[in-house]
């Protein structure tokens, strides 16, 4: 059993700045900033998943064929029920909104269930978190986004594992599996 999810992971300059804007921001919400190394923006969640579920995902994710693009990073906020402050575009781009949707509906053509919310992408940078983000905007971070990831995230530990990744066209990364 995996616990896995779907994620675009930002370009080196894009997770700096985001790993800057995490400590800010949980320095001000009295929280605990997420670490660099696992700031990411989820595309589907698809919970604990059996060895046989985790074929499906990646024959799913092979279907789909998304472009490239950039976005901008320009708005803070926070959910006070889950204590969590994050970080979103103010601007939905739509190659992330065709993106998502084409996932989603190859994963739920393979039989996963998926959140029925409209998606709302958001990246968590701070957890735990005392008080509400103020209404201060920050800086606006660009993100390249030429990929998306499966990954494995083990709870007892709190790792992320990179399982595959797909190359989104117009991006010169080439396609590979870890």
């Amino acid at each position: 059993m995996a616990r896995l999810f779907f994620a675009l992971q930002p370009d080196p300059a894009a997770r700096t700045a985001l790993a800057v804007l995490a400590a800010d921001v949980a320095r001000g919400c009295g929280g605990r900033a997420v670490a660099p190394a696992k700031i990411h923006l989820t595309l589907a969640f698809l919970g604990d998943v059996e060895t046989s579920g985790m074929q499906r995902a990646r024959a799913a994710a092979q279907a789909v064929a998304g472009d490239a693009f950039r976005m901008t990073v320009d708005r803070v906020g926070s959910f006070a029920r889950q204590a969590v402050a994050w970080a979103a575009p103010g601007i939905v781009p739509p190659e992330l909104t065709r993106l998502h949707d084409a996932l989603a509906s190859r994963l739920r053509e393979a039989g996963f269930a998926l959140d029925p919310r409209p998606y709302a992408p958001h990246i968590t940078i701070a957890r735990r978190i005392a008080r509400p983000v103020t209404a201060a905007q920050p800086t606006a971070i660009a993100w390249d986004a030429g990929e998306f990831v499966l990954v494995e995230s083990d709870l007892a530990t709190g790792a992320y594992r990179d399982l595959a990744r797909w190359t989104l066209r117009g991006s010169d990364e080439r396609q590979h599996t870890s």
